[in-house]
């Protein structure tokens, strides 16, 4: 965890400077001095047509998952929160989910931006033998969906499945199984039986047919928490954060709490996370979609605080416009934004910060880091603590 030790040092010394850490958390929209509570206004004005060409000129789509889980909920809180009139409309498309998304952004003509999991260029690299980060990129990271691993209590964890037939469903589960086993160098079975059906994927693994059932998606997740398990025959699998799989994945647990039907009351299960990122097609600046999409980000930076509060989906304080996600580059006027935001926001105090922060790494012996290191250690640690202040 050689990312997450520095953060953990820098935490238990942050009393020095954590206030002024905590002035520069990421962009964010401050408000206005002397804003109010909105006031009631009844409907007593006629309505009119918009103009055709506004409305399209501010109109964008996102392309989620299925209906009912977080993707889907998230772009629909876009879509709530930012929707303007005829200046700005978010298009919410529910899709097949992180693999199909990818070809959905690159050749739909329809489609201008999507939700894609950070693992899911390496399954590309993997299945396709293509590099998609060349054409895509990165708008912001919005939560972590959390890997679920469901198989009989005798396997124990991941590295249990060696030789063991996998249903893994394409856009919710065989993207991260390929990843994590070829990186954990576990050599499995993948049945192609259900692959665009992970409720019957499932279904294998409870009737015998399969050893285990494998998808990545936000806890809690409606269907394995609904699993009728009364002989406590499945359980959910540990994934331990090797360090294969640190560079790619977060760690992160479940608990009886979570999944009592699969964890026992009091106990903790761990696993791994990949982030799920916001991307669009690495549009030419001088393109009409270019500055869709510019117009879109403007809007979702500036008010980015608006979605951590209720009544939008509970991940979204895992959200961070300002994580930097290795392997990516990020969308063009998504860049350029932060950049302005920090060139306003950075003072002498901030920087202040960030040089005690660079001292405090050197004290503890971390002197060969490079600038870059030192600054998303930075960000990230700045990222925990706002969202250990939500």
């Amino acid at each position: 965890m050689r990312y997450l030790i520095p953060i953990a040092l820098v935490a238990a010394a942050a009393g020095v400077w954590l206030h002024h850490a905590a002035a520069q958390t990421g962009p964010a929209a401050q408000p206005q001095p002397g804003a109010t509570e909105p006031v009631f206004t009844p409907l007593t004005t006629p309505w009119a047509f918009p103009d055709r060409d506004a409305v399209n000129a501010g109109t964008v789509t996102i392309i989620t998952a299925p209906a009912g889980g977080a993707k889907s909920v998230f772009a629909a809180d876009m879509a709530r929160v930012l929707d303007e009139k005829d200046k700005l409309r978010i298009l919410p498309v529910l899709g097949k989910g992180p693999v199909q998304n990818v070809i959905d952004v690159l050749y739909l003509k329809s489609i201008d931006m999507g939700l894609v999991a950070t693992d899911v260029p390496e399954f590309y690299k993997i299945q396709y033998g293509s590099n998609i980060t060349e054409r895509l990129r990165y708008i912001m990271k919005l939560y972590n969906d959390e890997i679920h691993i469901i198989a009989p209590t005798e396997i124990k964890t991941v590295f249990d499945l060696e030789g063991k037939r996998i249903e893994a469903p394409k856009d919710v589960g065989l993207y991260s199984a390929k990843a994590i086993f070829s990186r954990l160098k576990i050599n499995v079975t993948y049945d192609s039986t259900h692959l665009n059906d992970d409720t019957g994927a499932l279904q294998e693994v409870v009737d015998g047919r399969a050893d285990a059932w494998i998808v990545g998606t936000a806890k809690v997740m409606p269907i394995a928490r609904n699993l009728k398990n009364e002989n406590r025959r499945l359980h959910l699998v540990s994934i331990p954060y090797d360090q294969r799989l640190q560079d790619l994945y977060l760690p992160s647990e479940f608990t009886s709490d979570d999944y009592p039907n699969l964890i026992a009351p009091g106990e903790k299960i761990d696993t791994v996370a990949a982030g799920i990122l916001l991307v669009a097609f690495n549009w030419p600046e001088n393109t009409d979609r270019y500055q869709r999409v510019a117009r879109f980000v403007d809007a979702l930076f500036s008010r980015i605080d608006e979605f951590s509060k209720p009544p939008r989906h509970p991940k979204w304080k895992e959200a961070s416009v300002s994580a930097v996600v290795p392997g990516w580059q990020r969308f063009k006027a998504a860049q350029d934004w932060i950049d302005r935001w920090r060139a306003q926001h950075v003072d002498a105090v901030n920087q202040t910060s960030l040089a005690a922060f660079k001292d405090f790494m050197a004290r503890q012996g971390r002197t060969n880091l490079s600038l870059e290191e030192l600054e998303r250690l930075y960000a990230q640690f700045l990222d925990w603590n706002r969202r250990a202040k939500n």
